[in-house]
């Protein structure tokens, strides 16, 4: 079973780019793989929240310019 495990800071992605992200990658091991794999492959997506993690040594706050936009 391909999996794709992708991790990405809390609010930085809207739903609709979350399924973008799906099918895309889908798309993508099934044209390495074979139609076959697309019912067995998997993606995961998992948001990390702010403070969760660092980067270049200091912990890690998403800036406003790279939050997805609220829902309407």
């Amino acid at each position: 079973m391909p999996f794709v495990n992708i991790k990405t800071p809390e609010g930085a992605l809207t739903r609709s780019q979350k399924e973008e992200i799906v099918h895309r990658m889908t798309d993508m091991l099934v044209g390495y793989m074979s139609e076959a794999a697309r019912p067995h492959t998997m993606v995961l997506i998992e948001e990390v929240k702010d403070g969760g993690y660092g980067r270049a040594d200091e912990i890690f706050t998403i800036p406003d310019a790279y939050r997805a936009p609220a829902a309407s």
